[in-house]
């Protein structure tokens, strides 16, 4: 009996092993071959991937400027990604579908480039201002956010270009005794250097020192709630936030020969033209009255008028969203409860030199 009842263990072992060698065997077969490396395209930011897995493309001198990351999907094949050519310094990159998008085209309350905004609507339009001229973006009954426009003519076009180059944000309770100013401006270069940081930040004339570190932490003592966050890296991109009122994420970026080479920008070896690449998020919400370039668009009551089909649908109106400085508050369509609008806050514009 011994002897028979060792023989049927023996047996169904064999067996356990046999079933375990062939579930392995049919594992194995499921597993898709080595799929070919792909090149990443442009999505449609119409059509962005339905809860896709994002990773944030951020040029640095280790790499190319065409050439980022090479990503593998849960399906095995390879992306080789690129950032499209309107946002070669950052994109988001989709590896599973190898397809990329320039944030400002997907995130709402961002404001890109040759200025490309995107609103709250989801919409994509520009607005190109003038050049050493101000323009209201936001403006609510406590929050006010005016940007300064810099330019570059191309002499051989005829045609201007602007960018943004700094913010101006008052915020406060909005009588005019209790505001405060925070000034968020790229600092500019003959030529750009990713490790020099041109980023500047001051809060009411006063420069915010940061630690040149990635994550590094700066908190207001006068303002409580107010930070001043590094992000991607030691230098050139930070968030500034005040807790319960705004998020504002900005990257000071330059324009390169081959960026000035495919947009025609006329740039020469006198200035790399670092401009912001800036978004928004407004953590306590905006009332429904509020205005401006980007501000309107968080209107519940808001209708886009421009055409969205064209290449490049541009909003007019310039000067009822002029300001007469960085930090007035006196458009035409301000919502700032201030007594006055008020000239230019001096002493910041010498931070952009």
């Amino acid at each position: 009996m011994a002897i028979r009842g060792g023989a049927i263990a023996a047996l169904l072992l064999v067996a356990l092993l046999a079933l375990s060698s062939s579930a392995s065997a049919q594992f194995v077969s499921r597993k898709p071959s080595k799929q070919p490396q792909r090149t990443s395209t442009p999505g449609d930011p119409k059509k962005p991937p339905r809860n896709g897995k994002f990773t944030t493309v951020v040029a640095n001198r280790h790499h190319k400027r065409n050439y980022e990351i090479t990503c593998t999907t849960d399906w095995g094949a390879s992306c080789y990604v690129k950032c499209p050519a309107r946002c070669p310094n950052k994109c988001l990159a989709y590896c599973a579908y190898c397809l990329t998008f320039c944030m400002c085209d997907l995130m709402p309350g961002t404001s890109c480039g040759d200025p490309r905004f995107t609103g709250a609507d989801g919409n994509t339009f520009y607005f190109h201002g003038k050049k050493d001229e101000s323009f209201c973006l936001v403006s609510d009954d406590r929050l006010h956010i005016n940007a300064r426009f810099m330019g570059n003519h191309n002499a051989d076009s005829g045609r201007d270009f602007t960018w943004v180059q700094a913010l101006g944000v008052t915020f406060g309770a909005g009588d005019g005794t209790h505001s405060h100013r925070l000034y968020v401006g790229a600092r500019r270069a003959a030529e750009w250097d990713e490790d020099e940081d041109h980023v500047v930040v001051a809060l009411d004339g006063e420069p915010v020192d940061v630690e040149p570190s990635k994550g590094a932490r700066w908190a207001s003592s006068a303002v409580p709630g107010l930070t001043v966050t590094r992000t991607d890296a030691a230098a050139n991109a930070v968030v500034v936030e005040l807790d319960g009122a705004f998020a504002i994420s900005a990257n000071a970026v330059p324009i390169t020969d081959e960026d000035s080479r495919v947009h025609a920008y006329g740039k020469t070896g006198k200035d790399s033209l670092v401009h912001l690449d800036v978004s928004y998020q407004f953590h306590g919400g905006l009332t429904k009255d509020v205005d401006g370039v980007l501000g309107q668009t968080y209107r519940p009551d808001y209708v886009n008028k421009l055409d969205i089909s064209a290449k490049m649908p541009v909003m007019g109106g310039a000067d009822k969203y002029r300001s007469s400085g960085l930090f007035a508050t006196d458009c035409a369509v301000s919502r700032f409860r201030r007594a006055g609008g008020g000239a230019d806050a001096g002493g910041f514009t010498s931070f952009a030199s």
